[in-house]
């Protein structure tokens, strides 16, 4: 059974950092898409940074985030995070963790293809805002 545990949400003043953390356990699958996605309400989900592996890991961001947020992970630790710096009042939302396994020569898309529908695993959210 996996399980994903996100933390590491809070409040911050807009130029703040802040960095999340999704501890996953019963994940088996050597080839996986997996990362981020954030929802603030009223609006659609939509992936915020991800990290795709099927035989090499690559990393993808949200254009909106792409140089301010970084995704990494701890394989020891069983462990993905996102470190969020200079943040703005627009990246206030809740931060879900989320994977998919991914198909015979697949690759993981970029996020901006992200559908929350594709994905069969997720965390039970963690909430960030950031204050202007």
């Amino acid at each position: 059974q996996v399980q994903m545990v996100e933390s590491g949400g809070g409040s911050v003043q807009t130029g703040g950092s802040l960095r999340l953390s999704c501890v996953v356990s019963g994940y088996t699958y050597s080839t996986y898409c997996m990362g981020w996605f954030r929802q603030a309400p009223g609006k659609e989900r939509e992936g915020v940074a991800g990290l795709g592996r099927a035989g090499i890991t690559t990393s993808t961001y949200a254009d909106s985030v792409r140089g301010r947020f970084t995704i990494s992970q701890d394989n020891a630790k069983n462990t993905l995070y996102l470190q969020m710096n200079s943040l703005k009042p627009e990246d206030t939302a809740m931060y879900y963790c989320a994977a998919r396994t991914l198909g015979p020569g697949l690759i993981c898309p970029a996020v901006r293809y992200w559908s929350g529908a594709d994905f069969g695993y997720w965390g039970q959210g963690t909430q960030v805002t950031v204050s202007s």
